[in-house]
């Protein structure tokens, strides 16, 4: 086997923050590379280590492998599985892993990689160290981020991440029902693989995904499960939002990391988004769109310089799956409606900072007055309800 083709590399670091995902392509391509090479004489090297001493235990099998000729005669593959120490913590830093790491990256320049393959699978690395760049100039360097809600795009990358696990599996998904596993599972690759997994197995042989079965099998995760408060108030459905409130409020006695301040600051930041929107739709920056793709294209073309700086206030920075969530609930409230209910927020904020009220009791009574408004509020607008 010959492994000087552009598309053959004889190295491949594939490495990201993403564990999932990079331990499922590091997998697929040892198998495509051993069958490619035939043979029994490939190895695993467990690169995944505590100490200094463990790493350059690892990098003397590594060498030792590189160096030991198959068996049987024919191909090798090696795969230096799990390195924990191309990044920046203590292990990866220190002057003997470093300098190793240093004069491993020159003999990999002067190896001899015919009918040798090296496969590197990693966490987090330091794109700037000597062994990095090398493997980029003799190999092929795959990097793989971790999707974030705090990504403009992880909705869409997402969407297209299971729809191609789909297809793996012969499977087709409607744009309704995919958007709504998405919704489910949010930025979560690994279980957006196990639900894509669930839903082929629910489904037998019938080769459509619809939104029923997403409904019916897919596991909400406990992100998803966060956004059930923000979404309740937005969909103006006032008894999900009390049960929301309640299990929220629940997981805050349960001593978890959540607080009724920031559940408040949530539905702060969910109305604020609406009025955005809202405002967005009245100055026809952007138009009403059922089709996701399309409205985040909207989105795209807006100028950059028609917002402010501050994300808080700045649509642009917002994820465009979360604005167009919210497309069918801005039309539930009208504009003074939503100016109402961010001053109602406020002033629960100051109750639940100044007073020894049961602040459980001031956030259902705050949720009642924005859902339910006074009789002398504006309803002529109200739709939706």
């Amino acid at each position: 086997m010959s492994s000087d083709s552009p598309s053959q590399p004889a190295v491949l670091l594939i490495w990201g923050e993403d564990e999932f995902t990079v331990k499922k392509r590091a997998q697929e391509v040892y198998r495509q590379w051993c069958q490619e090479s035939g043979g029994e004489d490939h190895e695993i090297i467990d690169a995944s280590v505590s100490h200094g001493g463990d790493a350059l235990r690892a990098l003397g099998k590594l060498r030792e492998a590189l160096q030991t000729l198959p068996f049987f005669g024919g191909a090798k593959v090696v795969w230096f599985q799990n390195c924990s120490f191309l990044g920046e913590d203590r292990t990866s830093v220190s002057q003997a892993v470093t300098e190793n790491l240093t004069d491993l990256a020159k003999d990999l320049k002067a190896f001899d990689w015919t009918n040798v393959r090296l496969l590197i699978s990693a966490g987090k690395v330091n794109r700037v160290r000597t062994f990095y760049k090398t493997l980029e100039k003799i190999g092929t360097v795959e990097g793989h981020e971790g999707l974030s809600v705090d990504s403009r795009d992880w909705a869409d990358r997402a969407e297209t991440w299971a729809a191609r696990q789909l297809k793996s599996l012969q499977k087709e998904i409607t744009d309704e029902a995919l958007a709504a596993l998405v919704s489910c599972v949010g930025p979560h690759l690994r279980q957006l693989n196990n639900e894509a997994e669930k839903l082929a197995l629910y489904v037998g042989e019938r080769v459509l995904i619809e939104l029923p079965d997403v409904q019916a099998i897919v596991t909400r995760s406990k992100q998803a499960r966060a956004f059930a408060l923000g979404e309740a108030l937005g969909d103006r459905h006032l008894p999900r939002l009390l049960k929301a409130l309640d299990d929220e409020l629940w997981e805050v006695k349960l001593g978890s990391q959540k607080t009724e301040i920031g559940l408040l600051y949530g539905l702060i930041s969910k109305v604020r988004g609406l009025i955005l929107l809202q405002e967005m739709l009245r100055q026809g920056l952007i138009k009403p769109e059922n089709d996701y793709r399309r409205f985040a294209a909207q989105l795209q073309r807006l100028p950059a310089d028609a917002f402010p700086a501050d994300k808080r206030y700045n649509p642009a920075a917002m994820s465009p799956y979360v604005l167009f969530k919210a497309l069918p609930q801005v039309r539930r409230y009208t504009s003074e409606e939503l100016v109402r209910a961010m001053g109602l927020l406020l002033e629960c904020n100051q109750r639940l900072v100044s007073s020894s009220l049961d602040p459980s009791l001031v956030m259902q009574h705050t949720l009642v007055q924005i859902v339910n408004p006074a009789d002398d509020a504006p309803k002529t607008a109200r739709t939706g309800r």
